[in-house]
């Protein structure tokens, strides 16, 4: 499988059912050849409007399935909040 083919598929939480987006990179372990996790960019409650541009990056160890459209990963929700307080911490409004 190419990384092309990965970025077409929709990254989909099992726990909430929520698409958490679509994998825009992959990180790598060159030493091991093999995939340490996913990541999916904008990651935020909004869509992307307020957020930082932080990425939320998935380990491979929470792939639960990859289909054809699709990638099923299972996050509680502890995990996602760390990464929207992370993002809450990062926004800043000018006037």
């Amino acid at each position: 499988m190419k990384i092309s083919d990965f970025q077409t598929k929709d990254v989909i939480n099992i726990v909430d059912g929520k698409k958490l987006g679509q994998i825009s990179d992959l990180e790598l372990d060159l030493k091991q050849g093999r995939i340490d996790a996913i990541v999916v960019p904008n990651y935020s409650k909004l869509f992307g409007l307020f957020g930082s541009g932080n990425e939320l990056i998935i380990p491979w160890r929470n792939i639960v399935k990859i289909g054809a459209d699709v990638v099923l990963v299972k996050l509680e929700q502890s995990q996602l909040q760390k990464v929207d307080e992370s993002e809450s911490q990062a926004v800043t409004f000018r006037s």
